[in-house]
């Protein structure tokens, strides 16, 4: 289900940075729900969207900006996004090593789960099955499907030079192993992740009449949202419905974006926020796991809490404006950036 139109080669697009710099806002919010309130908050199913909107948002990007900028045969688009996908796992490795040493400094001195045990190891790398909130087991667990989604996409794009349907096919593939694994009672939330990643692909090819036809019922898309939230009321969040879910999430928040209009102050923030959603995303993470163990012996009363909620806000608009301007200041800094992020 797509949720934006086509640009011209080259140039960003407003409204998806929009979005993902509302989803990075959303994330702190829960984030901070997790590491403040705890695993007792009872709605955690009405943010279940969030990780997968990244993906399909990612998938969207390969159809819509990646290949408006590159020819599908050209050589140069597989190698940008399976090397981009082995960047985000190096970026995973790293921060989790960061965070294996911190964690006890920063902390109550208790390490966290061994990351080498094979139990551990095949439900990060395979299953994905981590518990939905309280994981001490790794952080930043969203850049594995992602980077997979990359590598896949870049592997697809040379037998998508002959076959067009490629994608389609993998997405029913995809489809039927989950089908296979629900019936013998397993599940895997990576190739669920990889799954809406690649519905999100699919969903950058449709025409732009197609876009603009759908977006322009707003009260249509109320009610089904308000369907939804009643759906995950009574059921939860199975896949089926996330499938649903996060199509649905994404189009209510690019209707906030406004369009193309000229953006205001708090529009350019957001969208700010979109252009660093990556580097935002870390950034958050960071920022909470030292709040948490600068106020860890205050007696958490509304006052402490709301301050932790403004702070955890407010510093990571902090942390992107401060990247932002130093970029533009430094070629140095730009190119570190780029070496890491881009």
């Amino acid at each position: 289900m797509p949720i934006i139109v086509k640009a011209p080669k080259g140039q960003r697009i407003s409204a998806l940075d929009f979005t993902k710099g509302a989803l990075v806002l959303i994330m702190v919010l829960y984030h901070w729900i997790n590491y403040f309130i705890g695993p007792q908050w009872p709605h955690y199913n009405y943010l279940r969207f969030l990780t997968p909107s990244f993906i399909f948002i990612t998938g969207f990007m390969i159809s819509n900006v990646y290949l408006s900028k590159y020819a599908a045969a050209d050589p140069r688009l597989s190698k940008r996004l399976f090397t981009r996908g082995l960047k985000l796992m190096a970026i995973f490795f790293a921060l989790n090593i960061a965070r294996f040493f911190l964690v006890p400094v920063l902390s109550n001195g208790v390490l966290p789960a061994n990351p080498l045990d094979p139990n551990n190891i095949y439900a990060v790398f395979v299953s994905g099955n981590l518990p939905v909130v309280g994981s001490k087991l790794i952080s930043f667990s969203i850049l594995v499907p992602i980077s997979y989604l990359l590598m896949l996409s870049g592997a697809l794009m040379l037998p998508y030079r002959l076959y067009r349907y490629t994608f389609q096919l993998a997405s029913a593939l995809l489809l039927l192993s989950i089908l296979v694994l629900g019936l013998v009672g397993e599940r895997s939330t990576i190739l669920e992740h990889l799954t809406i990643g690649m519905l999100g692909l699919m969903s950058g090819f449709a025409p732009i009449l197609k876009i603009n036809d759908f977006v322009q019922h707003p009260y249509l898309l109320g009610i089904a949202y308000v369907c939804y939230t009643i759906a995950v009321m009574f059921w939860g969040v199975p896949f089926l419905l996330l499938m649903v879910g996060v199509p649905l999430s994404l189009m209510i928040i690019y209707l906030l974006a406004g369009g193309e209009r000229d953006p205001g102050p708090i529009r350019s923030e957001v969208i700010l926020l979109g252009k660093y959603s990556l580097f935002g995303y870390i950034a958050q993470m960071v920022i909470l796991q030292f709040l948490v163990a600068g106020l860890r012996h205050i007696n958490l009363g509304v006052p402490v809490l709301g301050i932790s909620f403004v702070a955890a806000f407010a510093l990571t608009i902090l942390s992107v404006e401060v990247v932002d301007r130093l970029r533009a200041r430094a070629a140095s800094i730009d190119k570190l950036y780029r070496a890491v992020f881009a």
